[in-house]
């Protein structure tokens, strides 16, 4: 059997794919009031190698920029962003196997895989060249197809706010966790925190940035939340397969060695538990840039959705 990803049909534009429009709860100048507004958003599909039917979220023109979203994260979340750089680049967001409109299956479902599917997804779209941005787990992605392809094909990259280990190992010194990033104890208490809503305490998980995810300090966050909630239908048995495996990686050894020669650009804020880490991170890849939004710029885990303006601007001066 080929691992070549299989051809499929032209993208469609995004109210035709979904079948609905969506008026937005807030209006924002500068930002879409419905989703029709949005003309020139396209939805598309590809199938990996391994038989996935996955998603992505594509509009724009110029060079292209694949973005990466995080655990449980989909192109919708990802709205106002899309719609802020489609007049600089051709942009596309990929929704992993079991989040947004991807396929649900309980194969493949590792950040090794992921990777795989990243890669076949710039090769579906004939992409010798791309630019590289992931947020949260999409970081992990980025640096798992590192590790297993190297950087030919990656002219720029930025990471946004995911910490090179999750889980913080016993014998590990309080140093070394804040370099790290480790926000827990044990991954079995965590899977059951984010997926079931079990309780833990703050010891066991770091919920920090579930607090900040409820707090809709953000007209621009609150608009494409309930955006999601009216488009996506998540399983939360689906989004636990690949959260494990998410959480078990180490990547400082990739950060430490294998990010040579490329432009970097690191973004993060002072209310993310990460940000000790991402300094850890700029330290050790030269010539790295690191942003560090304030709490009034929405600086937390989700920054680039809670402030889009700031950040498509940021993002669009590293990259030019």
């Amino acid at each position: 059997m080929s691992d070549r990803p299989t051809p499929t049909p032209t993208t469609q534009i995004a109210v035709q794919a979904l079948g609905q429009d969506y008026v937005f709860p807030h209006r924002i100048d500068g930002l879409p009031d419905r989703l029709s507004d949005f003309d020139d958003l396209e939805i598309g599909h590809f199938t990996t190698g391994d038989g996935v039917r996955l998603a992505y979220w594509a509009a724009g023109q110029g060079e292209p920029l694949i973005l990466l979203p995080g655990w449980s994260s989909n192109g919708a979340e990802f709205i106002h962003v899309l719609y802020l750089l489609r007049a600089h680049r051709r942009v596309y967001v990929l929704d992993p196997r079991n989040q947004g409109l991807s396929e649900h299956v309980e194969h493949g479902c590792r950040i090794a895989r992921f990777a795989v599917d990243l890669k076949e997804f710039a090769d579906h779209l004939g992409l010798a060249q791309a630019e590289y941005c992931g947020w949260s787990m999409g970081a992990a992605v980025l640096w798992a197809r590192i590790e297993l392809f190297g950087l030919q094909g990656m002219r720029k990259l930025v990471f946004i706010d995911e910490p090179p280990s999750i889980y913080a190992h016993a014998d590990w010194s309080e140093q070394e966790r804040m370099e790290a990033g480790g926000m827990t104890s044990s991954i079995e208490r965590m899977v059951a925190a984010f997926t079931a809503g079990l309780p833990v305490h703050c010891l066991v998980v770091d919920l920090h940035s579930m607090a900040r995810f409820g707090m809709r300090d953000s007209l621009a966050f609150d608009n494409a939340v309930s955006f999601v909630s009216a488009v996506i239908r998540n399983d939360p048995k689906a989004l636990a397969r690949v959260l494990f495996d998410h959480a078990a990686n180490d990547w400082r050894d990739v950060i430490r060695h294998k990010i040579r020669g490329v432009p970097v650009a690191i973004f993060s804020g002072e209310q993310s538990h990460a940000l000790p880490s991402q300094r850890w991170m700029q330290q050790q890849i030269p010539g790295a840039v690191l942003h560090v939004y304030s709490e009034a710029e929405q600086g937390d885990h989700f920054l680039a959705i809670k402030n889009p303006f700031q950040f498509t601007r940021d993002l669009l001066a590293f990259l030019a």
